[in-house]
């Protein structure tokens, strides 16, 4: 009417997507089901296995964990009780180089000091059987001949001059007190307190043994900074 033409219909002949499922062939439907579920077996397929390695991921990094804590625990117990040790200065016999209460850190490896060296040790006697822990400065050394005399110290026939010394270096007498002069084996030493007047040192107990030395001290912390 009123001269338009209708267009033809191009969709005739053309299926849509419900139309071929609802004309396709039983074998297909199976054959369609199948590569859906396959397709949905894949992707949990794959889930399962990202949850793998975020699992795989975190147990490497708690065991990475783990060997860091261990390793540092290892330097830590290698520092602290093979090669270095740490006490307090138990008394003012060191005063005014080491005062009481100062922390003393000391060598463990090092038991053959020389002239000078401040060592820390045990030692028995009479009076302590349970051997305290001393520190006290070396002042003669294995196959050194020592006699404390009431002039001084001697060491192999010469007055020992210790400029930093501010204190008379008495001898002590009396019953188990050592007799001089004391000629020194190889593995020992003879030591002496910087607070000379009645510290306890070699005057008192005699010559200290290698295998009663704890090392040589390296550094001093002082209480007031702790």
């Amino acid at each position: 009417m009123n001269g338009v033409k209708s267009e033809p219909d191009t969709r005739e002949g053309v299926k849509t997507v419900d139309e071929q499922k609802m004309n396709a062939s039983p074998a297909e439907e199976e054959k369609s089901k199948e590569v859906k579920e396959a397709e949905e077996k894949l992707d949990e397929s794959e889930k399962i296995n990202k949850k793998i390695k975020r699992r795989e991921k975190g147990v490497k990094q708690y065991q990475f964990f783990i060997l860091r804590v261990a390793i540092l625990l290892l330097i830590l117990w290698l520092l602290f009780f093979v090669f270095i040790g740490l006490t307090r200065m138990p008394s003012g016999d060191m005063y005014p180089r080491i005062d009481a209460g100062d922390m003393v850190m000391f060598y463990r490896l090092d038991k053959s000091p020389k002239y000078g060296d401040i060592i820390v040790f045990r030692k028995a006697s009479p009076q302590f059987p349970d051997a305290p822990m001393y520190v006290a400065r070396v002042v003669a050394a294995g196959g050194d001949t020592v006699e404390v005399t009431d002039s001084g110290v001697i060491v192999n026939g010469n007055a020992l001059v210790e400029n930093n010394i501010f204190y008379r270096t008495a001898k002590y007498e009396g019953d188990g007190f050592p007799e001089y002069p004391i000629t020194l084996e190889g593995d020992q030493c003879f030591v002496l307190v910087d607070f000379r007047n009645g510290g306890t040192d070699s005057r008192y107990f005699g010559p200290v043994e290698q295998d009663e030395i704890l090392g040589t001290v390296i550094t001093i912390m002082r209480r007031n900074n702790l």
